[in-house]
């Protein structure tokens, strides 16, 4: 399955009309936050592929549309918009997805940023699906989709940039093969944005990314 992965940038290259010559063939798309709603409805409905994605920090509003929780996901079509997957876990294609949105709490702002232990009881919520997932699949999870980074992984020193060090329990715990954060703004071309943590390839996605996944 190859995969599609945004995060905090709008790329001209690709909110453009030759984006299928872009990227070629792509199975989903996975927004890490941080994203217009605009840009990632334009690039949803051409390819004309699922997406799954988290808020980042600076979502304002509906700045996406949610598709309904209440629905069985085994039969849930995603809008164009694609589906918020914060505090769930989802099977799509037999590819098994999460995601947390936000990221630390820095300022009074209550959306869209989280505690070190409020970040911990989401990761907490989730736990009893990841078990079912392990019993029913043989694994928890394939691939974690965050905003912000884990604690000393592509982090920043700032407390805004700082990773969560739920985020590294969660990897030692459900052992997903990834976990894809944005968030972190890369300029320079030697700043390292994949890093390997236990059984989990953890990667900055910054701007979009092609993820070849077997499954």
């Amino acid at each position: 399955m190859r995969i599609l992965t945004l995060s905090d940038k709008v790329e001209p290259l690709l909110y453009a009309p030759g984006l299928k010559r872009v990227v070629g063939d792509v199975d989903l798309v996975l927004g890490c936050g941080d994203l217009p709603q605009y840009y990632l409805d334009y690039v949803v409905s051409t390819l004309n592929v699922p997406c799954y994605f988290v808020h980042g920090n600076h979502a304002q509003g509906a700045e996406f549309l949610r598709c309904g929780e209440e629905q069985d996901q085994r039969q849930q079509r995603c809008l164009p918009q694609g589906c918020n997957v914060n505090g769930r876990v989802v099977n799509e294609q037999g590819l098994l997805i999460a995601g947390f949105e936000g990221c630390m709490r820095y300022n009074k702002n209550p959306r869209f940023q989280y505690t070190e232990g409020e970040m911990r009881f989401k990761v907490l919520k989730v736990a009893p699906r990841l078990l079912w997932n392990r019993l029913r699949h043989g694994r928890y999870l394939d691939i974690l989709i965050t905003h912000a980074p884990p604690f000393g992984i592509h982090d920043g020193p700032d407390l805004c940039h700082q990773g969560f060090r739920a985020f590294l329990t969660f990897m030692r715990w459900f052992r997903p093969r990834y976990l894809i954060h944005g968030h972190k703004h890369v300029y320079r071309p030697d700043e390292v944005t994949q890093t390997s943590y236990h059984q989990t390839e953890v990667i900055n996605t910054y701007g979009n990314r092609i993820l070849e996944v077997n499954h």
